[in-house]
């Protein structure tokens, strides 16, 4: 199993390149689901669990790998569905999301597969707001076609660990924050879940939001008003956006808006979930202003005085 990601180094390269790798795997159903590679540290055989009294009911125990106790949730009872059966083909996927180590229970873990954001798509309306995906995408065999449905990991977490969005007091600079009423920020991020966070900590200092669900229709919505005569630094102080979206990711997002003269110097801020220093590295590569990792509503006000003060 360890063989499956023994070249993730290698695949770093895809980011930025609107391309991504896919972690495939089951949750005995006939439904084949999917993460990002990138959030996957390592793939084991399911180990030894110890239950933890008290905690949430789709936290199923904890596992001691290597000397660290991570936590283990049972995805398939996380996204509504009845307990996964703990037996010779559970799997767990120990995964890193918003600086935290936790692990999933999964059933059999079938391949990587490498792909295009541009072959990533929203959820169908029809799955409506309590669906448990970002995206969905396809695998073409020689005679069929399977629908690959990638989880809204944050969303699960979102669930099991309260996130609190309030700001510390001392962040807030009084004589700055006054003039972030009104203010309008465009949020791309293809997780409702992750765009709520960043609206609950900002709009209550006054700042009125605009959503997009990924790269492609934000960068359609900053040509439509360019089209239509408008300033964007009139239209919106600033951007924050993720990095991983269907048809469109924020790196290539970022590369575009930087390579069209009519909106280069907009104030973009890179609000990931993947750590490490290769996003660093992307952030120079393709000309963000801020990475900031998620989810941290100090940093989220602090990027928004930033920018103020420039804009000053």
């Amino acid at each position: 199993m360890s063989n499956l990601l023994a070249s993730v180094d290698q695949r770093t390269q895809l980011v930025g390149e609107n391309r991504l790798e896919l972690l495939i795997f089951k949750l005995n159903s006939r439904h084949l689901f999917a993460i990002n590679v990138f959030k996957v540290r390592e793939v084991l055989s399911l180990p030894k669990l110890n239950k933890l009294p008290g905690s949430h009911p789709t936290i199923c125990g904890v596992a001691t790998v290597r000397g660290a106790t991570i936590p283990v949730i049972d995805l398939r009872a996380a996204i509504g569905m009845r307990p996964l059966e703990q037996d010779e083909n559970a799997n767990i996927i120990i995964t890193e999301y918003n600086r935290t180590i936790q692990a999933f229970l999964v059933g059999q873990v079938m391949n990587i597969v490498n792909t295009s954001w541009q072959d990533i798509q929203p959820p169908p309306t029809t799955a409506g707001k309590n669906n448990y995906l970002t995206a969905i995408t396809h695998l073409n065999h020689k005679d069929d076609c399977d629908i690959v449905e990638i989880i809204d990991v944050e969303k699960v977490l979102a669930e099991i660990i309260h996130y609190d969005v309030s700001v510390s007091a001392d962040i807030i600079d009084d004589q700055i924050i006054t003039q972030a009423v009104n203010q309008r920020i465009l949020i791309v991020d293809d997780s409702i879940t992750a765009r709520n966070q960043i609206k609950d900590t900002l709009e209550p200092f006054g700042i009125q939001i605009i959503e997009a669900a990924n790269g492609l229709q934000a960068l359609n919505l900053l040509k439509q008003w360019l089209d239509e005569g408008k300033s964007v630094y009139d239209e919106i102080l600033m951007m924050f956006t993720d990095a991983e979206m269907p048809e469109m990711d924020g790196y290539k997002l970022t590369h575009e808006v930087r390579s069209d003269p009519r909106m280069k110097d907009l104030f973009i801020t890179l609000n990931t979930s993947l750590s490490g220093n290769f996003n660093e590295a992307m952030v120079q590569k393709v000309g963000c202003n801020r990475l900031i990792s998620k989810f941290q509503p100090d940093l989220l006000l602090d990027v928004v005085q930033e920018r103020l003060r420039q804009k000053q």
